[in-house]
């Protein structure tokens, strides 16, 4: 009977390590942030980095309702709500 508070403490602590290394991958997939306003309109906060350059950009990018890529940056991140701000994946790479 000793042992189970043992296996459920070890069970928590794989659990969270395995939540924290998703939450790290997520991270560093990520290029930005994306906001919607009350009104919904999309802000996007990029980022992009080269770090074999040195170099590093970023873009501050708007769209409201009726911008002909409103649906293609509001699905790119999985849909927001208004005052909702989420994580932005990178786009898929072109082929070559």
């Amino acid at each position: 009977m000793s042992k189970d508070p043992c296996r459920f403490i070890l069970a928590v602590l794989v659990v969270a390590v395995c939540a924290a290394s998703a939450d790290a991958r997520a991270t560093e997939a990520s290029i930005g942030t994306a906001q919607m306003a009350s009104d919904g309109t999309l802000t996007f906060f990029l980022i992009a980095r080269d770090p074999a350059r040195g170099i590093t950009g970023h873009g501050f990018f708007t769209y409201k309702r009726g911008d002909p890529k409103y649906g293609e940056m509001l699905r790119h991140v999985g849909g927001l709500r208004p005052g909702q701000t989420k994580s932005v994946p990178p786009w898929p790479s072109a082929a070559k």
